[in-house]
């Protein structure tokens, strides 16, 4: 298990101190200590970064718990896994390492099917003082958990469960204005509009193929002559080696920033410098990060997707923020999504309540 303090600008806050930066009015005691907090998942980044973007939103320096369920239970539905510590061998903290209830978390932030039951776990081993948020849809039951946190293209409803458009992440304007102002030197010499072109590949849902890629190669190489504009370019692991080097050929004599996963990742770089995006259509975070930044997102659909898919990208063009690609540049406006702080001021009303609650129930213990 992998147990790391997260480093960010924020500083660990109480829930008091919170309050009054949130304009939620305070009702605790201001001499509290700071909230504790852990963001546990399977460690991938893009689930990785739902959590870590909902605790900085909320104030909050998290400890990062890299979990992994042990066999057989990893290959399992979580419906059938049953809410034992053992589910993680020795990943799971015992009597020995928390010996009182007061040293479990004060809240916990999970996301991913590895981190499902292990969340559920803590809030019921710390006897209600841990309050556990699930980050998108556990497939167990949302009873485990205070609360659920799920883009509104899923189907999960229930009054402990808060809808987002898109998912949860770490975009905010200062992050992007401090971004742009580091790549600047690298790319101040490409010429406007810059068009910053994100590519995922395969997925559970989704191919890239070779048609595809070719197509959008063309399709940059005929918007560069058209418009003069200049390309940021970023592709994933699973973009794949054969495709990148293609997409990377195409763009060979065009002024184009291509990232080579090299040195530090320029992706809130691009996010902050760029005129206008396109966006494959296989990653809800990327398309929901660049809309996060009120410019026109472009989205080049992939072969396959499913109704999840469907069902998200026609909320976001039903709100005017993406349009389908087709070789050519649009130009249009729309709020900025600001999920994260929007769901983390819903977030800290609900801790706030479950506070109150644990304070009396103490009291009339006593």
């Amino acid at each position: 298990m992998c147990f790391i303090t997260a480093k960010h600008s924020s500083t660990g806050l109480s829930l008091a101190q919170i309050r009054i930066w949130r304009d939620i009015p305070p009702v605790m005691n201001q001499t509290e200590k700071p909230l504790t907090c852990w963001v546990i998942s399977d460690g991938r980044a893009g689930i990785q970064v739902q959590c870590t973007g909902l605790a900085e939103a909320m104030g909050l320096e998290p400890v990062i718990k890299n979990v992994e369920m042990a066999k057989p239970w990893k290959w399992l539905p979580p419906a059938l896994i049953p809410l034992h510590p053992a589910v993680y061998g020795n990943d799971f903290p015992t009597s020995q390492d928390i010996t009182t209830p007061d040293e479990w978390p004060d809240v916990t932030i999970a996301c991913g099917r590895q981190a499902a039951i292990f969340n559920a776990l803590v809030r019921e081993k710390s006897r209600g003082k841990t309050f556990a948020i699930q980050v998108q849809d556990p497939r167990i039951s949302s009873r485990h958990y205070d609360l659920v946190i799920t883009p509104e293209h899923d189907t999960l409803r229930g009054d402990n469960v808060l809808l987002t458009t898109g998912g949860i992440n770490r975009v905010t304007p200062a992050r992007l204005e401090q971004a742009k102002a580091d790549l600047a030197p690298e790319i101040n010499a490409l010429p406007r509009p810059r068009v910053a072109v994100l590519v995922g590949g395969k997925s559970k849902a989704y191919r890239l193929t070779e048609t595809i890629v070719q197509k959008l190669g063309v399709q940059l190489h005929q918007l560069q002559q058209d418009s003069g504009c200049s390309f940021l370019v970023t592709t994933s692991r699973r973009t794949g080696k054969e495709h990148t080097a293609h997409l990377r050929q195409a763009l060979a004599d065009l002024p184009a920033f291509f990232w080579d996963g090299t040195g530090d990742n320029p992706y809130f770089g691009f996010l902050g410098s760029a005129d206008a995006f396109i966006v494959t259509s296989d990653s809800v975070n990327m398309v929901t990060e660049a809309a996060s930044t009120g410019k026109p997102v472009h989205v080049v659909e992939l072969e396959g997707g499913n109704k999840k898919f469907s069902r998200f990208h026609q909320q976001l063009k039903d709100k005017g923020i993406i349009r389908d690609f087709t070789g050519t540049l649009e130009h249009w406006q729309y709020p900025p999504l600001s999920e994260s702080k929007r769901i983390a001021k819903k977030v800290l009303e609900r801790l706030a309540r479950h506070k109150e609650v644990r304070n009396l129930v103490d009291q009339a213990r006593t």
